[in-house]
Order: C-alpha cells, then sequence, then structure tokens
C-alpha cells in the first residue's frame, strides 16, 4: 500500500483558492412572491418588443436598399447591441419566472456577466458614433458624404465597439481566481461584475481599480463627449437664421438624443448607487439594475420607429 503524504502547505492554500462551490444563487426579486405572475407579465411584455422591435429594425434596414446608408449601419449596430443585452439576461430571468431554477454555475455567469458589459460598452461605443454622425451632418452638412462614408462606417463602427469586450476579458477571468466564503447569493436575476467581485473573500484592489478605470475611459469618456458634441450642435442650430431651420435641424437628433437618456441616465443611477448607496434599500438596486438592462432595450426600437420617417414610412406600407 502506497505511504501517505501531508498535503504541502502551498498546495493545500492553492487548493483553498481555486476550489470553490462552483454554484451562484440568484435572487431574482425577493419579497415580490406574490405579484410575481404580474412581473412575469411585465418581463415577458418588455423582452417581447425588445427582442421584436430590434430584429424589425434590422430586418427593415437589411431588405431595403434606400436605407443602406451610414446613419441607418449605425441604426442598425444600436439595434444589434440592443437585441445582444436582451438576450444576454433573457435565460436567467425567464428561468426564475418559469421554472423557479435559481442556481447558475460560476463559468455560465462568467459568461453572462461578460455579454451584459461588453453589450452595455458597445452600446455607450455605438452612441457615441451616432453623436459624431449628427455632429458631421448639422455642422458641416455640405462635406457629410465625403466625411461619413458606409465604409469608413462600419470600420470606425467595429474598432471602437470591439474595445469594450477585449478590455473586460483580464477582470472577467480573474475572478475564477479568487476565493469565495458565505452565502454566495447575487440579489438581481441575472449577473454583474460589481456583484460577484464582492462576495470574494480576498484582496480585489486590482478589478475594482482596473473596473472603475474603464468605465472611467469608456463610459464616462463617451457620454463627455456626446455631451461636447451637442454643445457644438446646439450653438449651430442656434446660428441657423430662421425659426423652421432651427427646428428642422434639431428634430434630426432627437431620435439619438432620446435614445441617449434612455441608456444614460438609468447607467449613471446604477453606478451612484452601487458605489454610494450600500445602505439604501435593496428594492432600490434591484429597480435601477433592471432599469437599465431592461428598458433602453425596448425603448429604442419604439424611438427610432415613430421618429425616423423612412422607417415609419416602410411601417406604414406594411
Amino acid at each position: 500500500m502506497p505511504a501517505q503524504y501531508p498535503l504541502r502547505p502551498h498546495i493545500v492554500l492553492l487548493s483553498n483558492i481555486t476550489q470553490f462551490s462552483p454554484m451562484l444563487y440568484l435572487t431574482g426579486f425577493p419579497g415580490l412572491e406574490t405579484i410575481e405572475h404580474w412581473i412575469f407579465i411585465f418581463f415577458f411584455f418588455m423582452y417581447l418588443v425588445a427582442i421584436s422591435g430590434n430584429c424589425f429594425i434590422l430586418i427593415i434596414i437589411k431588405t431595403n436598399p434606400r436605407l443602406h446608408t451610414p446613419m441607418y449601419y449605425l441604426l442598425s449596430f444600436l439595434a444589434f447591441t440592443d437585441l445582444g443585452l436582451s438576450v444576454s439576461t433573457l435565460p436567467t430571468t425567464m428561468g426564475i419566472f418559469w421554472f423557479k431554477s435559481h442556481g447558475i454555475y460560476f463559468g455560465a455567469c462568467q459568461i453572462q456577466m461578460f455579454c451584459i458589459h461588453s453589450f452595455s460598452f458597445m452600446e455607450s461605443s455605438v452612441l457615441l458614433v451616432m453623436s459624431f454622425d449628427r455632429f458631421v451632418a448639422i455642422c458641416y452638412p455640405l462635406r457629410y458624404s465625403i466625411i461619413i462614408t458606409g465604409q469608413r462606417v462600419v470600420r470606425v463602427g467595429l474598432t471602437v465597439i470591439l474595445r469594450g469586450p477585449v478590455a473586460l476579458i483580464p477582470i472577467v477571468f480573474l475572478l475564477k481566481t479568487f476565493p469565495y466564503c458565505g452565502a454566495k447569493v447575487l440579489s438581481h436575476s441575472f449577473c454583474l461584475h460589481q456583484e460577484v467581485i464582492h462576495l470574494a473573500c480576498t484582496d480585489t484592489t486590482f478589478n475594482n481599480l482596473y473596473g472603475l478605470s474603464l468605465v472611467v475611459f469608456t463610459v464616462m469618456l463617451d457620454l463627455v463627449l456626446i455631451a461636447l458634441s451637442y454643445g457644438v450642435i446646439l450653438h449651430t442650430v442656434a446660428r441657423l437664421a430662421s425659426k423652421e431651420e432651427r427646428l428642422r435641424a434639431f428634430q434630426t437628433c432627437t431620435s439619438h438624443l432620446c435614445a441617449v437618456l434612455v441608456f444614460f441616465v438609468p447607467m449613471m443611477g446604477l453606478s451612484l448607487i452601487h458605489r454610494f448607496g450600500k445602505h439604501a434599500p435593496p428594492a432600490v438596486h434591484l429597480l435601477m439594475a433592471n432599469v437599465y438592462l431592461f428598458v433602453p432595450p425596448m425603448l429604442n426600437p419604439i424611438i427610432y420607429s415613430i421618429k425616423t420617417k423612412e422607417i415609419r414610412h416602410v411601417i406604414s406600407k406594411l
């Protein structure tokens, strides 16, 4: 019989670090079990509108050659990111409602949080490129067709869109190396990095600083550049001669401006709640996270269907 040797201290430590429970528990909607069927109807309606609306926008742009222009290429990027954001949260949220399935493997949680944060950063990037498109269209209308071409929009769009997912890879995969202790319970029906990192019982300074830097140099920078572009747009519009010209010029930006507000206001609220609202009621965290992830994909196709003349014309023909 082979001799039994005691484990070396560094092997025991490595085992404790890498071997943790592979399951996490998604809380869902605690305290609202009595009205859960109404919540299910509400979420099912939001998913239905978001997925069908964004697919409809993509199909309209794909099947109408008149819409194969830079502005509609960007709109198709926006619809794609909204569709991805909706599909990323669909399995766990509907799983809680339909099958009372609250458990999720850590690997699946990593994939979901990567998709959620990636599509969020991608949407921020698309809104930035769209604001530049509106800036050129209003401030330099005679040079618009030279500056904004279809190939250039696709190249710049893909480059800017991919920066978020690429930058997310280190902090998402580092989560696998952390030890986790205590109850592995998440307060939402989906996985977010800022929640999972709080379950680690080790020093997570790198992830915290890296995550904060990533938000500052992507989302916050995008918001600042969008605000600057709209400042120049407003200045240009105010210098137009007649009121009708000013109104017509600004109306070309209203749908994009609504999309910016719908996306960035809930995101800023969620970030502030996570950073400074640790003592806020759980319902506040739950509400802000759900508004941030579910409302923009649902409202964006509605906004662009109402405010964009060409899409409205196609819908009226159908």
